[in-house]
């Protein structure tokens, strides 16, 4: 996978350098913050990985990303609550269990009592 022409990781290498020396010359960022920036930046690179190679991890790396994000919003100073945090996580992973719903399916054999109902009628016998 490339963009821009490029690998991802010599893209995140590049601005991994820049944010440093952006750092070292002024630019008020912490190493914590420089951290989150990159973490989410890796995470962004996982999900368009996943969805153009079609891995069946589209889902996964969504809701990684989801907690990358609310990681870096900590880290640029949000006061946030676990609770609060746990109900957002459980959003996004929500969001994504509908949206991926019908696109998944068990890599095992239908049983044939999947195929009944326990509240199904019987047949009249006329």
């Amino acid at each position: 996978m490339k963009i821009f022409g490029r690998e991802p990781v010599y893209i995140l290498a590049f601005i991994a350098i820049a944010l440093k020396l952006s750092a070292a010359y002024g630019f008020d960022v912490s190493g914590e913050q420089q951290g989150a920036i990159m973490a989410v930046l890796s995470l962004l690179v996982a999900v368009a990985t996943a969805v153009v190679l079609r891995t069946g991890a589209v889902g996964a790396s969504i809701v990684n990303l989801g907690q990358g994000a609310l990681a870096l919003f900590l880290a640029f100073g949000l006061h946030m609550t676990a609770e609060t945090q746990s109900l957002w996580m459980v959003a996004i992973e929500g969001a994504v269990a509908l949206a991926l719903r019908r696109e998944v399916e068990a890599p095992v054999p239908v049983l044939p009592l999947e195929l009944k109902s326990p509240v199904q009628r019987p047949a009249r016998m006329t």
